[in-house]
């Protein structure tokens, strides 16, 4: 089978200004970069991202956000000195149980609003024995995702 690799499409209001973040983000410059278009093709993570000028971007639309996991902490705290040294305004998380895991992770967010984590995993399911279906499962309680 051939290596799959995921394109994300953005709008972006500000072309230049995304470029610049997300160069900091991934650490690689655009293979393509014109007036109203760039494109990052990244090897690791398998990533086609295209940034698309258009005059306005709704923000909050069905997207809740965008995350590239890791192996390990030190590559969050790589993350972390990346957009710390281009400036980038950034929010950490360490040892944070999130989505039922527990994980380090930073957030940052891009010029149009759209929130990015990198995060490491470091216990894959904090809570098996509320897993739907398993054995001796609790009743399942309303509970409002951490990455919401």
């Amino acid at each position: 089978m051939s290596t799959l690799k995921t394109h994300v499409a953005l709008k972006v209001t500000d072309i230049e200004k995304s470029v610049a973040f997300y160069r900091a983000m991934f650490g690689v410059t655009p293979v393509k970069h014109k007036s109203d278009y760039a494109k990052f093709d990244l090897e690791n993570p398998a990533l086609n991202l295209t940034l698309n000028l258009t005059e306005k971007v709704q923000s909050h639309g069905a997207l809740s956000h965008l995350g590239i996991q890791v192996n390990s902490t030190a590559e969050v705290k790589a993350a972390i000195d990346r957009f710390t040294q281009a400036g980038l305004s950034l929010f950490e998380e360490q040892d944070t149980d999130c989505c039922y895991a527990l994980q380090d992770k930073v957030w940052v967010t891009d010029p149009d609003g759209n929130r990015w984590e990198i995060f490491v995993v470091k216990v894959g399911d904090t809570a098996p024995e509320q897993n739907i279906g398993a054995v001796g499962a609790v009743e399942m309680k309303a509970k409002k995702p951490c990455c919401a």
